[in-house]
């Protein structure tokens, strides 16, 4: 190699050139070591520039996602109060319109199938800002011309209706005039539990649907003229929100929430990308490292035309630099064209239309975070190069102890806590939150510290399980894995900690599901009928029992609020508290005399005949959550306002109850005697043993009872999983770039020995060993290291699945034993694939042509 001078004025000036000529004969290679980094900097970038595009859209579409410039909600009927203001305001130039959203049963004349809808009854007028789309096109400005409705397409499928025909809803009928096509605000798997329709508000009253006990929200939109200041209008409206139980939202609030909620979204993406590219890290550790042992003899010729070890340290360094920024670029190209693809993964559980393009912060962040990480972690190994010596050139036996680690050397000390700093900064960012981004942090290193210390010990064992009695092929294989330039390191980390990621997802997928399962077969029940009114239930009952189908429950629902707690009233009690949920929400409660499967008593004691209370006093089960918001405790009091009679209570026990379970729950339950005589509407649960059946029951019901709604939990559980199935892709889709990169590190692994493997495999051939033995070694090697590697991440796996249900979740966790058996079989097989074809070089030279190279 012509060596320019290393002295002089140019001593520093020629080390770029040096750089530049001692990468020609491996550049294929280091490339491929640094494209690790590209996969996780396409998913950081793929990840911020679709998120910068969601917070752009947010902000110019704020007005039609509420479809005002602000918006008063209910969940009951509005007060004199509300409406009065609401005329006043109407009087003086400001747009007002209305939205009334409920659930109720959809039927065609004559079908035989019912369908549970949304239903919104809308004003002229509303939405203000945004534009409902429909097929055909233009019908939303028809809607209020007279009875007609506009439905989701999945709704004329399921009842085999189509434009033109007539929709029964409760007593009235409308006319379908069309689909709709985009609405501004919905989320698209929302419908999927009940399809949405439109219908006049006009024609509300004519549904009777709205009877006691109905559930249903109420929306008031309001157009500000150009110029009125929203501060004032709002300031007016929640002097009196607390006192008639509406919300004010506002385009800024409504803007605010989304952002923040997509920022969760965002960070919860991120580091999973972020996960990749440490992964990526990793690799490139492993692989400089291993191509650093292939230099040592070229840096001792370097060292002996006087080039000194700084020299040395800035030729490979800017390599390692060059080499970083390629793979950072690939990745922000990648990142580029992924982030197109986003949209068809999440954009079902977005309530607005994504304008995607290219956002250079992102772009270029993505871009300098990779080249950092790479530089970081191709530091490390490169600081060995320092300590070889000009001996090395003559005497190649001190090659371990020329790239022997030691650990007291304080340039590496600085160096892995610069990479420490790094990494927990990094992840700091990316969680937004200091806490969660130091719990990522220690994550990431017990993660990595169990699989380093699995490497350390299938080196260790290896050495000693060892016999001379073994097939050659096996012992060759199983000496491979603590030999000089061994892999094991590279490879256990890269796939260890890419099943790990892979298999925590998985397994929490599995539980949610089974969860989902469990708790269906576990209500004894697959059909719910609710707003069945008081003078209706005996009738219910009896259309039931006509088609053999067992009356499995009869639950009373009696709506009300707290009155008081203790001496204090809630109006009073909410200016301390902040109106807090528990105090302004409408409880829909329940009585009974024994405690249901899906709740167990944690304090306290059951309702028991005969118990000493003050006169006029009943006892009261509070759900614990609810007590904990309320901060309430046994003994304490309260009394509940039901339809404006007050009823004193003394919480006497706390319920846990599994809110999972597809049965009715609720978080406050009374004796019998308390609410008996108390307004109420029924839930009536059953168990039809065919879909038919099911059918027939809701016809039925639907035809003598229109205001009773009925939901088929068979159909509501094949939703869930459906729903549960498009969040696991979104996962699934992000984890890829884990797995990617972990393909990616197991090549470049492979890759880094390569030239070891050859001289090794031509020793072999030479003392006569075949193609067959040399690939079985290699198998025997890669499949300790496949299922070595994989085995780890699985049990790394089962442990972040379970932290996963129990703290997140809070659900039972159960390992799918079967599974994680295949998963890991099938890591341990793509170990194999990729090791063999990564060393197909070992095959094709030929002893002479490999010696000439060596």
């Amino acid at each position: 190699m012509t060596t320019p001078a290393l002295s002089g004025g140019n001593r520093w000036t020629s080390v770029p050139m040096l750089a530049w000529r001692e990468s020609r004969n491996s550049r294929k290679r280091l490339i491929l070591f640094m494209s690790a980094i590209s996969i996780g900097v396409a998913a950081l970038v793929a990840i911020d520039s679709y998120s910068n595009n969601l917070t752009r859209s947010v902000h110019e579409q704020s007005r039609s996602l509420l479809g005002g410039d602000l918006a008063v909600t209910s969940r009951q009927q509005y007060q004199r109060t509300v409406d009065s203001l609401v005329d006043t305001l109407a009087r003086h130039g400001i747009g007002v319109g209305s939205i009334t959203s409920f659930a109720s049963m959809a039927s065609v004349p004559r079908g035989s199938t019912t369908r549970l809808v949304q239903v919104r009854a809308v004003t002229p007028g509303v939405p203000f800002y945004g534009t409902v789309e429909t097929t055909p096109s233009g019908m939303y400005a028809s809607l209020q011309s007279g009875a007609n409705i506009l439905v989701d397409p999945s709704l004329l499928f399921t009842l085999r209706a189509k434009v033109g025909d007539t929709l029964t809803l409760g007593f009235a009928q409308f006319t379908i005039i069309g689909t709709l096509k985009n609405v501004p605000g919905d989320v698209g798997v929302a419908t999927a539990l009940g399809p949405r329709v439109y219908i006049p508000a006009a024609y509300l009253e004519q549904t009777r649907l709205l009877t006691f006990g109905s559930r249903a929200d109420y929306q008031a939109l309001l157009k500000l003229p150009p110029g009125t200041d929203p501060k004032t209008i709002v300031a007016g409206l929640r002097k009196h929100s607390d006192s008639t139980k509406t919300r004010v939202r506002t385009v800024e609030q409504t803007e605010r929430n989304l952002t923040n909620d997509i920022r969760n979204l965002d960070r919860y993406l991120g580091l999973v990308g972020l996960v990749a590219l440490l992964l990526g890290g990793i690799g490139v550790a492993s692989a400089i490292f291993a191509y650093v042992a292939e230099k040592v003899d070229t840096v001792a010729t370097l060292r002996c035309v006087g080039a000194t070890s700084g020299q040395v340290l800035g030729i490979y360094l800017i390599e390692a630099a060059a080499l970083g920024v390629i793979g950072a670029g690939i990745g922000v190209v990648l990142g580029a064209i992924v982030q197109f693809a986003l949209p068809h993964v999440i954009g079902g559980f977005l309530p607005l239309d994504v304008t995607i393009r290219l956002e250079p912060l992102a772009l270029l962040s993505g871009l300098g975070v990779g080249v950092w990480v790479s530089l970081m972690f191709a530091l490390g190994p490169l600081l060995a190069l320092r300590r070889v010596s000009p001996l090395q050139a003559i005497r190649r036996q001190v090659v371990t102890v020329a790239l022997g680690r030691r650990w007291l050397d304080p340039a590496r000390l600085l160096t892995s806590a610069a990479l420490a700093a790094s990494i927990v900064a990094i992840a700091v960012s990316r969680a937004g939150r200091l806490r969660d981004g130091l719990g990522m942090s220690a994550a990431i290193a017990v993660a990595i510290l169990v699989l380093w210390l699995s490497t350390a010990g299938v080196s260790w064992l290896a050495r000693r399980v060892l016999r001379d009695h073994w097939p050659f092929v096996v012992r060759q294989g199983v000496a491979n894995l603590y030999r000089p330039a061994n892999q094991t390191r590279a490879v256990i980390l890269s796939l260890g900690f890419g099943a790990f990621l892979i298999s925590t997802l998985y397994l929490v997928q599995t539980n949610l599901l089974s969860q989902l399962a469990v708790s269906s077969a576990a209500s004894n029940a697959n059909l719910v009928f609710f707003d069945v009114q008081d003078d209706q239930i005996a009738g219910l009952d009896s259309i039931v029992r006509s088609e053999h189908a067992p009356v499995v429950q009869q639950i009373p629902i009696v709506p009300m609020r707290i009155g008081s707690l203790g001496a204090r009233a809630t109006a009073e009690l909410s200016k301390g508290r902040g109106m807090s949920w528990a105090l302004r929400r409408e409880y829909r409660s329940s009585y009974r005399d024994t405690l249901g499967a899906s709740e167990k008593i944690i304090a306290g004691s059951w309702f028991k005949s005969g118990k000493k209370l003050p006169d006029g006093f009943f006892e009261v089960s509070i759900d614990d959550n609810v007590a904990l918001e309320l901060k309430l405790r046994l003994g304490d009091t309260v009394t509940w306002d039901v339809q404006g009679v007050r009823v004193p209570t003394i919480v006497t026990s706390l319920r846990q109850v599994n809110w999972a379970r597809f049965e009715p729950n609720f978080f406050v339950i009374f004796p019998r005697a308390a609410l008996e005589h108390a307004p109420k509407s029924f839930v009536l649960l059953t168990n039809a043993t065919t879909p038919e059946q099911r059918g027939r029951l809701q016809r039925a019901a639907v035809d003598r009872y229109p205001n009773a709604s009925s939901i088929d939990l068979s159909v509501v559980q094949e939703t869930i999983a459906r729903i549960l199935n498009k969040v696991s892709l979104a996962i699934r889709f992000m984890a890829l770039f884990s797995l990617a990169t972990g393909a990616m590190v197991l090549f470049s692994a492979v890759a880094a020995s390569r030239r070891q493997r050859v001289r090794e495999g031509v020793l072999l051939k030479t003392l006569g060993a075949t193609k067959a033995q040399i690939g079985r070694i290699m198998l025997a090697e890669y499949a300790v290291l496949g299922a070595l590697g994989s085995a780890t991440g699985m049990l790394l796996s089962v442990g972040g699945a379970w932290a996963t249900m129990h703290f997140i979740f809070e659900a039972p966790f159960r390992p799918a034993l079967v599974p994680i058996a295949l998963l890991t079989l099938g890591m341990m097989m793509l170990t194999i694939i990729i090791g063999v074809l990564g060393s197909r070089d070992v095959f094709r030279e030929t002893p002479m042509a490999a010696l000439r190279e060596a």
